[in-house]
């Protein structure tokens, strides 16, 4: 079998060292390089070697882990009940809310103390608890209506918290209306419904208020 010479390009036979014309060598050897080691491996090798451990306080986290609510349930449902013992021992409902969002973050921190929380983040866990404390207020008032007795006296502190709020303002005929609508049955409920609303929204606000009290609390330690 013939093949050109890669130099002159006369034919040469297959196998010939030389070629005839030119005497340009026919036969050439390929020398293969030796395998680099992979760039990734060898940097990480270096920079395991180099690296020297800091602080948690010295270092930024690589991975930034988002809040599970799932794990947000429990302690935010913790906090709103020892917030509804507080407001059982006679202590003011508002600081008993702030109190339930401050504790939602103490009680998530514990069940995860390496993730860090922002002001915002606390202020998420905080509203959790709330709306669980209004939760189970609403509970506790539906259940407080359908004894006669209770709903009775729970009655007759409407009127008298309504007559309390109408007497710091100048007299109106429309605030006699209401108070004579709370006396019916139906006005009774729709008033516990619009107290209920009231009651969520300022939960909601109060505990959220809190649990950013907490995150920026824990934010400033975490950076200390």
């Amino acid at each position: 079998m013939e093949q050109p010479c890669y130099k002159c390009g006369q034919t040469v036979e297959e196998g010939t060292a030389f070629c005839p014309h030119c005497s340009a060598p026919q036969i050439r050897v390929l020398i293969t390089e030796p395998a680099a080691q992979p760039l990734a491996f060898s940097a990480a090798a270096t920079k395991s070697r180099d690296s020297v451990a800091l602080p948690a306080s010295q270092t930024v986290p690589v991975l930034a882990l988002p809040m599970q609510w799932s794990q947000a349930l429990k302690p935010c449902a913790l906090a709103a009940l020892v917030a509804l013992t507080l407001v059982l021992l006679r202590l003011y409902p508002a600081v008993a809310l702030l109190s339930a969002g401050f504790l939602a973050v103490v009680f998530y921190r514990q069940r995860r103390p390496g993730i860090p929380l922002r002001a915002f983040e606390g202020a998420r866990l905080g509203a959790l608890a709330g709306i669980i404390f209004s939760i189970i207020i609403s509970l506790f008032l539906a259940v407080a209506v359908t004894i006669p007795d209770v709903r009775a006296k729970m009655q007759d502190e409407a009127i008298k918290g309504e007559q309390q709020v109408a007497a710091w303002f100048p007299p109106n005929p429309n605030t006699q209306a209401s108070i004579d609508q709370i006396r019916t049955p139906r006005g009774f409920i729709v008033f516990l419904v619009e107290a209920s609303v009231g009651f969520f929204v300022l939960s909601v606000l109060l505990a959220g208020l809190g649990g950013a009290l907490g995150g920026a609390v824990f934010r400033r330690r975490d950076k200390t």
